[in-house]
């Protein structure tokens, strides 16, 4: 099911945040096993960086697919359409790319796309990866220290819809 929104995020202001998260989602697993295998295979090595980047990431289904967080903030996302896998960054705009890696063009949200027969620079996507933790826990940190919240909230329910 859709998580509502309550409001948008400002240009490079806000985290997005979910509630919701926990240390391994039933929903997360159910969306591996129901995805093509093909596509489910390429996005799985990479969530599963995403989980092992530090003992404070949740996970939880957004938008119908598996989204990691640090605590509530929201840092990355993998999806499966019909022809190729993404690996996102809800606030990837911010993240040091030099290898051109990440696509988009929306006002932060970023993501990698992965194609059946075509490689992927896996260093470059792993550095992506890390910064893309680090950059939403450094915030965090930093609105805890300055007792400041300026997020962007979603109520995210951890239920998909099978069809």
């Amino acid at each position: 099911m859709r998580a509502s929104r309550t409001e948008r995020a400002p240009a490079t202001g806000s985290i997005l945040r979910f509630s919701g998260g926990v240390v391994r989602d039933r929903g997360v697993e159910a969306w591996f096993r129901v995805q093509p295998g093909e596509l489910r295979l390429m996005v799985r090595p990479w969530f599963e960086q995403m989980r092992r980047c530090g003992s404070d990431v949740r996970e939880l289904i957004h938008d119908g697919c598996p989204a990691v967080c640090v605590g509530d903030g929201a840092f990355g996302y993998v999806n499966a359409y019909s022809a190729h896998a993404a690996v996102g960054f809800f606030r990837g705009a911010l993240l040091p790319d030099p290898l051109g890696l990440l696509e988009g063009s929306g006002k932060l949200g970023r993501h990698i796309k992965l194609r059946p027969g075509v490689g992927i620079n896996a260093a470059g996507l792993e550095a992506i990866v890390r910064a893309a933790y680090r950059e939403v826990k450094e915030r965090l940190t930093t609105e805890a220290e300055n007792g400041t919240n300026g997020t962007t909230r979603l109520l995210a329910k951890r239920r998909i819809t099978m069809k």
